[in-house]
């Protein structure tokens, strides 16, 4: 891309992105909902020295597990690559504030990269398209995953239910959500590394299982542009990659029992897992299935969260801004 102009006093940005839901059951590697918590923070600091220098300063909540080299962190890199081509000269500090966990499918490092692509243009007002930062972002699950698939990202910076039409373009649409769509997310105290989840997929499926999968996708793309829950509920199946999945997650197909028995509209695998989501129509049906099943997670001596969120759509948010 060409060079931005960039007109911009600020001197100090803190930017959240939000938690996201990948998958969504039938759709691998091409839908994903964004969530209103948790989510990560990434603060940005200009440095007067006169060079372009980036550096990451501090992270906390990661117990020290993650790198302070630049092109090692997802947030470092989203960071060097907006401003490479942004053709901003500035040094930055970053300061990334880990507010969920490692390999737990709840899109940690997506939301890293985000913050960080959010932070940037806050901080710098370079005008960059949209789609150019979802690029740079991928960038960052590069790193994290192996891979640069969209269906975190896509979601935490877009806002709201995202397609990934195509990867090659890039092509992304956004899907309009049912006011009264909660998800209740529930992360297992378990992790499940993304490459490792995605080594265990079969690369080949049978023609049979393919037309299931498509069908599925239609369904639940035709139930959010017209709020058919039944419809949604019928299309939230996958038989692709949950039954292989599945096994990685204690007690799985109990606790996915028994958010079905208590009202929800489907569930399955948040990304990679370990963490799990219910869709539900309403708030009140989502808090209902929150006490079953942290009791499931108690049964079998595993510590977890659980969160109950309507769907973001909005997307990552400036918290603060300073001149």
């Amino acid at each position: 891309m060409e060079k931005l102009k960039v007109k911009s006093d600020y001197k100090k940005v803190t930017a959240f992105a939000p938690a996201t839901v990948a998958n969504v059951s039938c759709g691998f590697d091409i839908l994903g909902f964004a969530l209103s918590n948790p989510g990560d923070e990434v603060s940005l600091e200009r440095v007067d020295d006169g060079q372009r220098n980036i550096r990451i300063k501090e992270i906390t909540g990661d117990n020290g597990r993650l790198p302070t080299e630049v092109l090692e962190n997802t947030a470092g890199i989203a960071v060097q690559q907006y401003i490479e081509q942004a053709g901003i000269t500035d040094s930055v500090e970053i300061m990334l504030k880990k507010q969920m966990p490692l390999g737990s499918g709840m899109g940690s490092s997506a939301a890293s990269a985000v913050a960080a692509v959010a932070a940037c243009e806050a901080l710098f007002q370079a005008g960059m398209p949209l789609i150019d930062q979802l690029k740079i972002a991928m960038e960052g699950e590069r790193k994290a995953c192996g891979s640069a698939h969209a269906d975190n990202v896509a979601p935490a910076l877009y806002g709201g239910f995202t397609l990934i039409r195509s990867y090659q373009p890039l092509d992304v649409v956004r899907l309009p959500v049912p006011d009264d769509l909660y998800c209740v997310l529930i992360h297992p105290d378990v992790e499940v590394r993304t490459q490792s989840a995605r080594e265990i997929l079969r690369q080949k499926v049978s023609l049979s299982d393919a037309v299931i999968q498509t069908g599925n996708v239609a369904g639940l793309i035709s139930s959010l542009y017209t709020g058919d829950y039944e419809l949604l509920s019928r299309s939230l199946q996958d038989v692709l990659v949950e039954p292989i999945r599945k096994i990685l997650i204690p007690a799985f197909d109990k606790m996915k029992y028994t958010a079905l028995k208590n009202g929800a509209i489907g569930y399955g695998i948040s990304g990679s897992g370990p963490a799990m989501f219910a869709l539900c129509k309403g708030e009140e049906m989502a808090n209902n299935i929150k006490l079953p099943i942290k009791e499931v997670l108690e049964d079998i001596g595993v510590e977890g969260k659980i969160y109950v969120s309507p769907v973001n759509q909005q997307g990552p948010v400036i918290k603060k801004l300073e001149q």
